[in-house]
This record gives structure tokens, sequence and C-alpha cells, in this order.
């Protein structure tokens, strides 16, 4: 379509790629900033509750484990309905368990916790669905910018959206001490509910689904591009987003690689306090800001290795990502040097950052027409391996006892990295086979 019919589309678009790109960032970082602010109190909690190991251990996950969850079918959801009522119902669900968690601090706390733990389980689930906006906004990025530019955009999104978790763990031991528990959280509830007005005011579905909604039908890349939107057709359908990603053998392997480098960004930074604690006997907040250290540098990294992603050949930047995780990996695992564990955590930040920003990248290479469902898939079970590898690490800790238990602890992840490079051999072999030779390059 040329002419006023062009004319015609051009009107009916409101919004740029980067007011897009810095809206979802915006919204993706207060979401994911909730896991941070609820972990703090669990030993709180556990202590006036008397919980037993297990108890305790399910309260700290919950969050995690259902906002993982959540990303699959919210994820696929943009191909339906675009990214703005998805994100925004993520980051309402997220706002009504702040309130009820201020609410349980304001009157329960700490006299009168008795029998507060289901009530604790449910605010932790709401609380959990901000990390659900990832996969959302993953996708709604991607349906604003052609998939030549979606490296840097996607380094952006995910890079500075994944510093909400550093920058709470620096900030709310600061804010506790100035104002109290229960100001610094209400604090943190009035800048959420800010980033959530701000959200829903000003962000705008991509261009495909605003000229779907003024009863324009789209499916020209080219025009799209020239529209401000990507080149990429939403199927439009999360069910068939879904269905059409899980048929792709390539999505599987994007999976695997996000379950290892996220979900091993979520393991260690879970892990790394109780780890410099008893290996070298840091307090609390010397171990909380090591933790954060290795957190806001995976997330600054993120956004460089996305923005290298879109002028440099990544055709080897897999195996060198997951390569350089395993080596700093092994070496975390044998140091009984301060100077020299530092590092290594640092190198595997680095790598781990690096490796997230190349995994989106390649998703819509992979799996053009399903980018929604492709996200929600890599983001959701991917994100479980924050989930599953602490478990793993902490029965070798036991197994070996002692300091050294929580570093020889690491030795399952040197593990799990190394196995991505046979996956990551056939991979390449697949997209050799099954795509335009212009993607498989760009792959």
């Amino acid at each position: 379509m040329t002419g006023s019919g062009e004319t015609a589309g051009a009107k009916a678009v409101r919004g740029t790629r980067n007011s897009a790109m810095w809206l979802a960032t915006l919204g993706f970082f207060g979401g994911f900033a909730g896991v941070s602010i609820f972990g703090p109190l669990v030993p709180k909690f556990t202590d006036l509750l008397h919980l037993t190991p297990f108890e305790a251990g399910l309260l700290a996950a919950i969050p995690s484990l259902t906002g993982s969850l959540l990303r699959i079918p919210f994820g696929a959801a943009v191909d339906r309905v675009g990214g703005k009522r998805p994100l925004l119902a993520l980051l309402l669900l997220t706002n009504a368990g702040v309130i009820g968690l201020l609410a349980l601090l304001a009157t329960s706390y700490p006299g009168h916790m008795g029998g507060t733990y289901p009530v604790l389980m449910v605010l932790g689930m709401l609380i959990g669905c901000g990390i659900a906006t990832f996969s959302v906004g993953i996708a709604q990025v991607s349906y604003w910018f052609p998939k030549r530019d979606q490296g840097g955009a996607l380094g952006v999104y995910g890079g500075l959206g994944n510093t909400s978790p550093g920058l709470s763990t620096m900030l709310l031991p600061i804010a506790v001490g100035a104002i109290g528990l229960l100001g610094a959280y209400a604090v943190w509830f009035a800048v959420l509910l800010a980033i959530t007005i701000v959200y829903a005011l000003f962000i705008k579905d991509a261009p495909w689904f605003q000229l779907r909604a003024a009863g324009q039908r789209v499916d020209d890349p080219a025009r799209l591009v020239a529209l401000g939107g990507s080149d990429l057709v939403p199927r439009g359908s999360a069910v068939e987003g879904l269905k059409a990603a899980a048929a792709i053998p390539a999505t599987w392997a994007l999976v695997f690689f996000y379950f290892v480098s996220f979900g091993g960004f979520l393991a260690f930074t879970t892990w790394l306090p109780s780890y410099w604690g008893s290996m070298y006997g840091s307090s609390l907040r010397e171990a909380g800001l090591l933790t954060a250290a290795f957190s806001l540098l995976a997330a600054v990294v993120r956004v460089a290795g996305g923005v290298a992603s879109d002028r440099l050949s990544i055709k080897y930047a897999l195996v060198g990502n997951f390569l350089l995780m395993a080596v700093a990996t092994l070496v975390l695992a044998m140091s009984d040097t301060f100077a020299v564990s530092l590092a290594a955590t640092l190198a595997v930040g680095a790598g781990m950052g690096l490796q997230n920003a190349i995994v989106f990248k390649l998703v819509p290479s992979y799996v053009p027409t399903a980018v929604g469902g492709a996200s929600g898939w890599i983001g959701g079970i991917g994100a479980l391996g924050g989930f599953v590898i602490p478990p793993v690490m902490g029965f070798v800790t036991g197994a070996v006892g002692g300091s050294a238990g929580y570093a020889r602890g690491f030795l399952p992840f040197v593990v799990i990295a190394l196995a991505t490079l046979p996956v990551v051999w056939w991979l390449n072999r697949w997209s050799a086979a099954h795509l335009p030779a212009a993607a498989a390059e760009a792959a």
C-alpha cells in the first residue's frame, strides 16, 4: 500500500522505537526489583515464625518460581495483544503484592506474625509477578526494532533493567538504616507506583498492533519498518506463538543457553552472599556489596554485548562466552585467595552478561514469526535455572563440608556450562541446514 494509504498508516502510528525501549526498560526495572525487596525479609520472617529450612527456602524461592513460570504465557500474549496490557497487568499485580507487604509490616511486624506464613506466600507470588515483565518487554521491544538493530535495543533493555537487583541490594540497607524498615519499603512502593503510572501513560504498542486496532492489516515487513516498527509480523495468537516456537528445535537450544547464562546469574546472585560470608568471613553488608558488584557488572556488560552484536559477528561468541564462564567458575571453585576469587566472580559475571545479550539477539533469526512465544519459553524456562541450580550447589557444599565446601559448590555449574558446547555445535549445523544463508550467517 502506498500513497494516501501510507500516509494514513503513518498517522495511525504513535510513539517511537526509542521511547518504547526506554519505557519497557523502566517497567522491567521496577518489576524485577521486587524480588530484591522481598528476599531480605525472609530471614526475619524465618526467625519470627520459626520456619523449617524447607519452609524458609520455599518462601525465598516462591517469587522467582512464579515469576519465571508466568514469563511463558505473558510473553506469548504479546503476539496477540501487544506488550502494553500484559506488562501493565504484571506491574499492577506487583503493586498489589507490595501494598499487602506494607500492610503486614505496619500491622503485624514483628510482634503479631503468628499464622501469617500463607499470607507471605501469596504476597511473594504477587511480588514475583514483576519478574515476568522481562519476557513481555523483550517481545515488545523486538516488535518495534528491525532485526538488524535489535541487539543494541535488547542489550539496553535487558542490561539496564537487570541493574535493579544490584542497586536495590546496595540502597535498601542504607534506606532501612536512615528511615526504618517500614519507611524504606514505603519509599520503594512510591517508586514502583510512579514507574507503573509513567509506563501506563506513555507506552505505545508496536506499529503492527496499532494498525490492526485501526482496522488496517499490514503483513509487509518493509512497510512496517517504514512506519517506524520492526520487520517482524506477529502471528496474532498467544497459543499459536507458543506452539510455533516450540516446534522449532532451535528454540530449545536457546532455552538451554538462557537456563545456563541467566539462570546461572540468578543462582550466583543467590549463592554469593553465603559464599563470601562462609569462605572469607565477610559481613552481611560486605557480602551484599560484593554480590552487587557481580550483579551490576553482568547487567552493564549485557548492554555493551547487545550493542556489539549489531556491529560484530557473533558466530564464535557462544562458545567463547560459555568457555569463559566454565573456566572462571572452575578457578572460583578451587581458589582460597580473596583477590583471585573476586576476579573470577567478575569474569563469570562478564560472560553471563554477554551471553544473555546474545541469546535474545538470535531469537528473531530463528523464530521470526513467533518472537513473543519464543521469548516466553526462553525467559520462563531459562530463568528456572535460578531455582534449580542453587540446590545442586548446596548438595555439593554439604557433601564437601567446611568453608571450602562453599567454593566447591560452584563445581556443578562448571559441568553445566561445558554441557552447552555440544549444543552450540548442533545449533550451528542446524542453522546451516534450515535457515536462509543471511540468517544463518547472522546467527
